[in-house]
């Protein structure tokens, strides 16, 4: 007697992207996401922006989700939804959609931690997928969060180390800025240092104890570099773009494998994945699997389309909590500065 495929829909808006899903048992079925062009003149989230265009995209883009994986709404044996951390405003629209959906079907809510969802976004997909095994770690690098974590199962994780300022991501963002380049710069940065010598200029790696991170320094340390360097040829820039890039991205990527070497020798886990919207980044992607082989070790890369905030990711989460029994009731808000550990 085989068991009824559990069904799930998952959303996301925990930033400038809304975005559903359709997970059965750990396939995904659909993976709507809808992005917000209105940010880029603004050169990076305008939170009052970025809810209202959620208000505008969240039923289009559940009803492209459920078209989309071939179903029925009367499917849907429960809703997965981010209930932090991220923007308020943008989390109440996904929050209160999740809310409502659930009501008119009678359906169970499971309330997902944004960060477990990129961690387990590498189990999305059937059993002849590669997927880890427990215990391993995860260096999870997105524009808000630069995360190790040690992922004992599912559902029991815990962070090791964290920046105690800024993010990676905001320091591939905030350098593209410094060089001029629109909003998202962090993969114009990764597309102009494929042609650029990592070695020509060399930049600040603040060392912080145990397996913590800071990309504060590294910030300052580009901002005045550029400054130095433009009073002296004004035309710096435009001439060294290439090799500026490359330097800033192997100085970032130097500061992560620098502390998820350290974790991977102390702790004797050999089982190492990437997530969030920086494992998109081909310098992290190289450098992993460049350790990967020195090292002996096992290592995971999520697909580009799990990378970024993705409702898929949150479904997968969802379905976990659901095997569990982890429901939410109505009385459930979001949390902007949710904890790793809820």
């Amino acid at each position: 007697m085989s068991l009824k495929p559990l069904i799930l829909l998952g959303i996301e808006s925990s930033c400038d992207d809304t975005s559903a899903a359709i997970i059965k048992d750990t396939i995904i079925l659909s993976n709507v996401v809808a992005g917000q062009e209105i940010h880029t003149k603004y050169g990076g989230v305008v939170p009052e922006l970025a809810s209202r265009a959620h208000q505008q995209n969240i039923i289009p883009v559940v009803q492209q989700a459920i078209a989309q994986a071939g179903i029925a709404k009367e499917d849907i044996a429960g809703v997965a939804f981010t209930r932090g951390p991220g923007l308020l405003g943008s989390l109440v629209v996904g929050t209160s959609f999740a809310k409502a959906f659930a009501l008119a079907q009678n359906i169970p809510m499971l309330d997902v931690n944004h960060m477990y969802g990129h961690v387990l976004a590498h189990f999305i997909g059937g059993e002849e997928k590669k997927k880890p095994t427990f215990p391993f770690i995860c260096l999870t690098i997105s524009g808000g969060h630069t995360q190790l974590v040690l992922v004992k199962d599912h559902l029991s994780m815990e962070v090791i180390g964290t920046t105690i300022d800024d993010a990676a991501g905001e320091a591939f963002d905030k350098t593209a800025k410094l060089l001029g380049f629109p909003y998202p710069g962090g993969p114009l940065i990764d597309k102009y240092a494929q042609d650029g010598d990592a070695s020509k200029f060399v930049f600040a790696k603040p060392n912080m104890p145990n397996y913590d991170y800071s990309f504060s320094g590294l910030k300052t340390s580009i901002l005045y570099f550029l400054q130095k360097q433009m009073k002296e040829n004004s035309a710096f820039v435009s001439e060294e773009l290439n090799h500026i890039c490359a330097s800033v991205q192997q100085t970032i990527v130097d500061i992560l494998f620098t502390k998820l070497v350290k974790a991977s020798k102390e702790l004797g886990i050999s089982q190492i994945a990437i997530a969030g919207g920086v494992s998109a980044n081909s310098g992290v992607r190289k450098r992993l699997l460049e350790e990967g082989q020195k090292r002996k070790w096992d290592v995971f890369i999520p697909e580009f389309q799990y990378c970024t905030d993705n409702a898929a990711m949150i479904a997968i989460t969802g379905h976990y909590m659901y095997h569990q029994g982890l429901f939410a009731d109505q009385s459930i808000s979001a949390t902007a500065r949710l904890t790793f550990n809820r």
